[in-house]
């Protein structure tokens, strides 16, 4: 690691423990409140009203925990159950459903231990580096106004001015010491956060399955609806032009013998009615799986698509072999429909594609130059690649302020490849 790097993750360590410190401190005025609300709850009525307030207040300083930890590169999911149908319309079953729910008592658990530890590790990673920053900068300035005798580090007291100078080399041991740990210190911390505010077992179990059953849904409505593209497809497309062919056969039969010369344009006119069906058919058969992406792969498909954009498309990979003919697939439709919405929205000039494999993700970044200011809540089509990720449980995220640039970035997860050619980049 450079330097700089753990200079800059010392110090963004220290301005957390100031911001820790007086939060963690809050946990305590919050556990009384929280055991004056379970006290006041045998009155009827008041602990159905004040009980809820109160275990709001007590998830919002969680939730500030977990976002903390996250900054400490610890991830804490919320546990907490989703509320039940309904739950709005009644005071009783709003209650009953925080009252129930275990991650409200874990949190509660939490206030306690979390004040401590927070108060106690914040204090440490502030007081370490400034006390290191006081032998380096105020004993030398004590000594040098002659505000009498002192002490730091291995030196108590000073007996000569020599002895207070080697106060700075002591201050820069101590302060590089204080930087060094702070950042480790916000990590343990995060950590015992995770231990009690992070779902257990039973609750990530029941997490998974309600994110299943969303995602299942999903892929089911994105199914049909596939389905009901490729049959309007067939029914105004290639039907269509089997019928008029079919009809067009039926007359030349007819009029085979007493007009040849008619018959034989009616059989032209069939042969092109047979192509234009055939080219309808390809149509519908690149909408269901390309191909281009069959034979050559992620890599290739994107490509062409690319070639086929009407802006310049930079496309860059690194992908170490092929992937999985599902992720595969998937990966190739969310990259043409984030392509699409560049052509129909953003008024771009040029636009790059960037694949890569990272650990057990493939990831899929585009990026724009466009007009920015793009929203999945304002179309179909973003919404329709967060959807389409989703079954595989893949994510989104999106960058664009207004002016742009939008930068798109997917995530599969995909971790098996077959062999291929080396990484390559070009311009489509």
């Amino acid at each position: 690691m450079d330097s700089r790097d753990w200079i800059r993750d010392g110090l963004r360590s220290v301005l957390a423990g100031l911001i820790v410190i007086p939060l963690a401190a809050l946990n305590l005025p919050l556990f009384a409140l929280s055991v004056a609300t379970l006290i006041l709850g045998v009155v009827p009525g008041l602990g159905l009203l004040l009980f809820p307030l109160v275990t709001l207040l007590v998830r919002a300083r969680a939730d500030l925990a977990r976002r903390l930890g996250a900054q400490s590169g610890v991830t804490i999911s919320r546990p907490y159950r989703p509320m039940p149908d309904g739950a709005r319309l009644g005071l009783w079953r709003y209650y009953k459903w925080i009252l129930t729910d275990p991650a409200t008592w874990r949190d509660f658990a939490w206030l306690v231990p979390g004040a401590v530890i927070g108060i106690v590790l914040g204090a440490l990673t502030i007081a370490v580096p400034l006390y290191g920053l006081e032998g380096i900068l105020l004993i030398p300035l004590w000594i040098w106004l002659g505000t009498g005798w002192y002490g730091y580090g291995a030196i108590w007291p000073f007996d000569t001015v020599g002895d207070a100078f080697l106060s700075l080399p002591q201050g820069a041991l101590i302060l590089s010491i204080g930087l060094a740990a702070a950042p480790h210190l916000r990590r343990f911390d995060a950590l015992f956060t995770r231990l009690l505010l992070a779902p257990t077992r039973n609750a990530e179990l029941r997490l998974r399955v309600s994110q299943l059953t969303v995602t299942r849904a999903d892929a089911v409505d994105a199914q049909a609806a596939e389905l009901r593209r490729i049959e309007r497809d067939l029914h105004d497309g290639a039907q269509v032009r089997l019928v008029s062919l079919g009809m067009t056969i039926g007359l030349a039969e007819e009029m085979v013998e007493a007009d040849p010369v008619g018959a034989r344009k009616l059989l032209a006119e069939a042969r092109e009615t047979s192509t234009a069906a055939l080219a309808d058919l390809r149509h519908v058969v690149r909408g269901i799986h390309p191909p281009v992406l069959a034979e050559r792969g992620l890599d290739g498909a994107v490509r062409a698509l690319a070639l086929a954009l009407p802006i310049p498309v930079t496309v860059e990979t690194a992908l170490p072999g092929r992937l999985d003919t599902p992720v595969e697939s998937a990966a190739y439709f969310v990259v043409a429909e984030a392509l699409a919405n560049v052509t129909r929205h953003s008024f771009a000039r040029t636009v790059s594609v960037e694949l890569w494999h990272t650990g057990s993700i493939l990831v899929m970044r585009i990026i724009d130059d466009g007009l920015g200011g793009a929203d999945p809540a304002g179309g179909t089509g973003l919404r329709g690649i967060e959807r389409r990720l989703a079954a595989f449980d893949g994510t989104m995220s999106l960058s664009s302020p207004p002016g742009g640039p939008t930068v798109v970035t997917m995530e599969l997860p995909c971790a098996s490849f077959s062999p291929k050619t080396t990484p390559s980049s070009g311009t489509g």
